[in-house]
């Protein structure tokens, strides 16, 4: 099934989802955090952001670009999240940053502070201080290059270890409570806000993408349902019935979120890529900076 990027729920629908949560006993279990072959449901942008962001009613010209036209991750008329960033990639590497980041035009209908940060000579990102206001409508121009896309609900996931429940509010209200297990000792999850990216139905999990054999007794190759990635390091929040005894009171898994295939299925369809999730209260350290979805930490 295909899942439209700015697929959502309305909101009595929404509200109406928060009490069909089900916890259902099922054998216990351990779930990957690397994937190996998947068809993604939605194209696997990368994400980024750099600059200062300002009303929409600026409409004073960049500085000529020193730059040929470039590529900008967030497709002209999408919607996402209120983490996304802006992510700027150039065919050649830049070599005056300080120019490039002039010829960068940056504007909002809401406003919304930001900042600039290179990950290389030939990408730049941009995002707001804080997490995008909700419903915004925001313009990148960029030498040759443009794009105007729209910034939707603010969809937050909250996972605390401590209750091992993911809250997920829209607008401020909370809509759903799910039941998760988290890394287990010595694969635990790190810490840290994360930005949802590509999503799917159905995905392989192996273990030895990352180095670790299958015949190994910390190995796996398994296929799982209702996959939403949320770093590029290989952690994602998906359906994992094997460990639904676990959820909400253990934690098994090698760094993934497991909830229930219903959870899942939920979280895939509602999210979107650029929402949010908050990761807290784990031993896990923090999640990377430069993982590519860590933008925030």
């Amino acid at each position: 099934m295909y899942f439209p990027a700015n697929a959502r729920q309305s909101s009595r629908m929404r509200r109406g989802l928060i009490a069909s949560a089900a916890i259902a006993v099922a054998a216990a279990g351990v779930m990957a955090i690397a994937p190996a072959q998947a068809q993604p449901l939605f194209p696997n942008f990368p994400f980024g952001g750099g600059g200062s962001s300002q009303p929409a009613a600026g409409n004073e010209a960049p500085a000529s670009a020193p730059f040929s036209p470039p590529n900008i991750n967030i497709a002209d008329g999408e919607t996402v999240g209120v983490a996304q960033p802006i992510i700027i990639s150039f065919k050649e590497p830049v070599e005056d940053r300080a120019a490039a980041e002039k010829a960068i035009k940056v504007t909002s209908s809401a406003k919304a502070p930001g900042h600039f940060y290179w990950t290389s000579n030939q990408q730049v990102r941009w995002r707001p201080e804080q997490f995008w206001p909700a419903n915004t409508n925001v313009t990148v121009v960029a030498g040759g290059t443009s794009s105007s896309f729209h910034i939707g609900d603010a969809f937050i996931a909250s996972v605390d270890d401590a209750t091992k429940i993911i809250t997920v509010t829209i607008n401020g209200e909370v809509v759903r409570e799910m039941p998760t297990s988290l890394g287990k000792p010595g694969h635990e999850t790190p810490n840290g806000t994360y930005i949802v990216g590509e999503r799917f139905e159905k995905m392989t999990m192996d273990s030895s993408t990352y180095g670790v054999p299958i015949t190994d007794p910390e190995g796996y190759k398994l296929e799982v349902e209702y996959a939403t990635r949320i770093s590029n390091s290989g952690i994602f929040v998906h359906a994992a019935p094997w460990s639904v005894a676990q959820q909400g009171y253990s934690n098994a898994s090698h760094g993934c979120l497991n909830v229930s295939t219903e959870n899942g299925k939920w979280f895939l369809e509602n999210s979107r890529r650029g929402d949010a999730v908050v990761i807290t209260g784990t031993k896990g350290g923090t999640l990377s900076s430069g993982d590519g979805l860590g933008d925030w930490n």
